[in-house]
């Protein structure tokens, strides 16, 4: 009984550290330059480091969703909203209205070169394999333990939100949309409740196929395809002026 109970306390203590260091990461790291340069190789390193603790906690390649035998079932459960994420983005960037929603000064004057940076390396390597292994992998997996199936969706979520503070003042500030603080704290809150939102899908998407494989896809789908469609229309409009 006492093994027991001191073993679920080191369980609670590793979901609880895990928590409160996401939660911490993206808004300190991402503060200071060297992250940003070398963002895909850091952000690997975290998810190897991440990995290694996972392991060392005991969890196992099924609760983290890392079977290879599971990837096929990923791919099927995450193809039907990837694909209509995608023609989405298509529409957005077809149909006049919807071009003002693609406006983003951080992709300005990207080259083609810079372009596939972004969608084949940062992304794919940076952000999305990071961000679903620390959350729909070992932060859903270490909580799951130690709290009912929902509310460990629910709290892997509002972490993932909470994520997103630093990204979207930054956004706000490059793209000059919030010239204050105080300005940015409605536009902030609900990118937070958004990303939580989102969260709860790409988490409800792990459940159901078993494999990180299913919330990696579509989130790989809506970040890069934001970065192709708002590049598509800018270079578009640069085309009509000259």
């Amino acid at each position: 009984m006492s093994t027991r109970r001191s073993r679920r306390g080191r369980d609670r203590a590793f979901a609880a550290a895990v928590a409160a260091g996401l939660a911490a990461y993206n808004n300190l790291a991402g503060r200071h330059r060297w992250h940003e340069q070398c963002y895909p190789a850091a952000n690997l390193a975290a998810t190897g480091i991440l990995l290694a603790a996972a392991a060392a906690s005991g969890l196992t390649a099924g609760e983290l969703g890392t079977r290879r035998d599971r990837l096929a079932a990923g791919m099927r459960t995450a193809a039907p909203p990837a694909l209509a994420l995608a023609g989405g983005w298509v529409i957005l960037a077809a149909v006049p209205a919807g071009r003002p929603v693609l406006g983003d000064r951080r992709i300005t004057g990207l080259t083609g070169r810079g372009v596939a940076y972004q969608v084949l390396v940062r992304i794919p390597v940076g952000t999305v394999l990071w961000e679903e292994t620390a959350f729909r992998g070992v932060l859903q997996a270490s909580l799951r333990r130690v709290l009912p199936g929902p509310a460990a969706i629910a709290v892997t979520s509002a972490v993932f939100g909470l994520w997103h503070i630093r990204p979207t003042a930054d956004a706000l500030r490059i793209n000059q949309i919030a010239s204050s603080r105080r300005a940015a704290l409605g536009p902030v809150a609900a990118a937070v409740a958004a990303t939580t939102a989102a969260g709860l899908l790409l988490s409800g998407l792990r459940e159901r196929s078993g494999s990180l494989a299913a919330p990696m896809l579509l989130h790989l789908t809506a970040n890069s395809g934001a970065v192709l469609a708002a590049w598509a229309v800018q270079n578009g409009a640069a085309g009509r002026r000259t």
